[in-house]
């Protein structure tokens, strides 16, 4: 046996294992996000175990009644149901993103935020949060709850949109100078925050606090329908730019010979990242690591074949959110521990992982 066939045999046998794992990852990612979505509706003070959700959800398709009390069916409808759901959007939508942001800067070690659209929703939001005791109270009950992610939302399209001016020149967008135009965007951003929450009082402070933090208890049937049309859009898109991704790895050349329209990529990328980070953002605060751990883990385990990777990664990071909010909920209860602090401590051991593993095959 030669040397070529003996170094081909780890790589064949590489290659059945993935073939192996895309095949298994989709169906098993939907019947364990399914599993801990059941779960997660038991989880509380009422008496709601999963017989009875389940049975509450047959009685929606049309099977018996469920013979829930009227307390436990508004339990369940107003306060578990959509928090839930909203933790299955928020994932979905941060993990497709990151592993867009990651293909278009070839760096499996990238994220929405390189692109300053936390920081730009963090300044709006932080500056609502100030500037609300100011408002007309009329316009307070006008906007009520609403006024929030609004703003938090639109600093996230407006800090997109200077961003790709910035790096977009005779119809061209360079990522390279998004990069940069992101890190100085975001210190510039930042450094606001901080006049603006140096001059806030002790309960503006504390509410921004929590707010970046990340928290899915204000959950609403109203959040999810603002969050809704951007995860679809999101996610009807990946079949779309599935193939431009693959593309984009092997340099943005090689994908233009290719026939990719890489310029239209971009712009989709960027647009629908920003949209999706920015509403996810505005209705749950800031949640680290979701968009960074999901993909890469799962680029591991199946492959950087977008086909498959980004489906992969948005039953992923539902699935993410939805095990990190079980947690949040319990961990401390009665109280309720923010999930951006269990995204931390699940997400900062891995990274570091990934980036020790990555030194150690530099070295090699």
């Amino acid at each position: 046996m030669t040397l070529s066939q003996t170094s081909a045999i780890p790589l064949k046998v590489k290659r059945t294992f993935r073939q192996q794992a895309q095949a298994l990852t989709l169906p098993l990612g939907l019947v364990s996000l399914f599993v801990a979505t059941c779960y997660s509706l038991t989880i509380g003070a009422s008496d709601l175990d999963a017989p009875k959700v389940l049975a509450w959800g047959l009685e929606q398709i049309g099977g018996p009644d469920a013979h829930l009390t009227s307390l436990q069916e508004l339990v369940l409808v107003k306060i578990r149901l959509p928090r839930v759901l909203l933790a299955i959007l928020v994932g979905s939508t941060l993990a497709v993103a990151g592993v867009m942001m990651q293909g278009l800067f070839r760096n499996p070690l990238a994220d929405p935020g390189i692109i300053g659209v936390a920081n730009g929703a963090a300044l709006a939001a932080v500056t609502a949060i100030t500037l609300s005791s100011f408002l007309p109270i009329w316009l307070m009950d006008t906007a009520g709850a609403a006024l929030l992610p609004l703003a938090a939302f639109l600093g996230a399209a407006s800090a997109t949109l200077l961003l790709y001016r910035a790096a977009t020149q005779g119809g061209q967008t360079n990522v390279a100078t998004m990069l940069l135009a992101g890190i100085a965007f975001s210190a510039i951003a930042g450094a606001f925050t901080g006049v603006v929450v140096f001059n806030s009082n002790d309960d503006q402070l504390r509410d921004f606090t929590f707010w970046t933090m990340g928290s899915l208890g204000g959950a609403t049937w109203e959040r999810i329908v603002i969050l809704a049309p951007l995860c679809l859009l999101m996610l009807l898109a990946m079949p779309l730019l599935s193939r431009g991704l693959n593309a984009l790895l092997l340099g943005e050349a090689e994908a233009y010979h290719m026939g990719i329209d890489t310029q239209k990529t971009k712009r989709a990328i960027i647009l629908l990242t920003a949209a999706g980070v920015g509403g996810a953002v505005a209705t749950a605060g800031i949640i680290g690591f979701a968009s960074i751990i999901v993909p890469h883990v799962l680029r591991q385990i199946i492959g950087p074949d977008h086909r498959v990777l980004l489906p992969a990664s948005a039953i992923g990071g539902a699935f993410l959110l939805v095990l990190s909010d079980m947690i949040a909920r319990t961990i401390v209860a009665p109280a309720e521990l923010p999930i951006g602090i269990i995204t931390a401590i699940i997400g900062a051991p891995v990274f570091l992982s990934i980036l020790l593993s990555r030194r150690r095959q530099m070295q090699f």
